[in-house]
């Protein structure tokens, strides 16, 4: 499905939208270009998951967790050269833990899923624009 959103609040708003309807262990695979509305669609993740405070790109520090009644496992795979170095931190115990993973940047790391996870591309197609493309995800009708 194809979601058009025309600011940062409505991109957070979709994401709220979608991970509100998704369950424990799913893995959301994002993919964009930089300034694409990525962390922008997390922190509503986050706040559909009734997780309250800061969400902030974890492009340093590689992957942010937030509790909630569901945590939320924050992937930012901008740095990483593949998927090795993601299994090397640990990925499969974040799998096994029963929470919802986003991972930015999905790209740098096509080895890491296995083809049950939701895709998420998104394409900045104004200043405040953006088309989200969500396949293999719940409804958001």
């Amino acid at each position: 499905m194809i979601y058009t959103t025309h600011s940062e609040s409505e991109t957070e708003a979709l994401g709220a939208r979608f991970a509100a309807k998704l369950a424990p262990g799913t893995v959301a695979a994002l993919y964009g270009d930089l300034g694409c509305g990525k962390t922008a669609f997390v922190r509503g993740m986050a706040r559909g998951m009734g997780i309250a405070g800061p969400v902030t790109s974890p492009t340093f520090t590689i992957v942010n967790e937030y509790d909630g009644p569901r945590p939320l496992f924050h992937f930012d795979m901008y740095r990483l050269g593949g998927a090795d170095e993601l299994f090397d931190i640990g990925w499969e115990d974040y799998l096994a833990r029963g929470g919802v993973c986003a991972v930015e940047w999905s790209e740098n790391v096509p080895g890491a899923f296995t083809g049950d996870e939701v895709t998420v591309r998104f394409a900045k197609t104004g200043d405040n624009d953006r088309e989200i493309t969500i396949e293999g995800g719940p409804g958001l009708c």
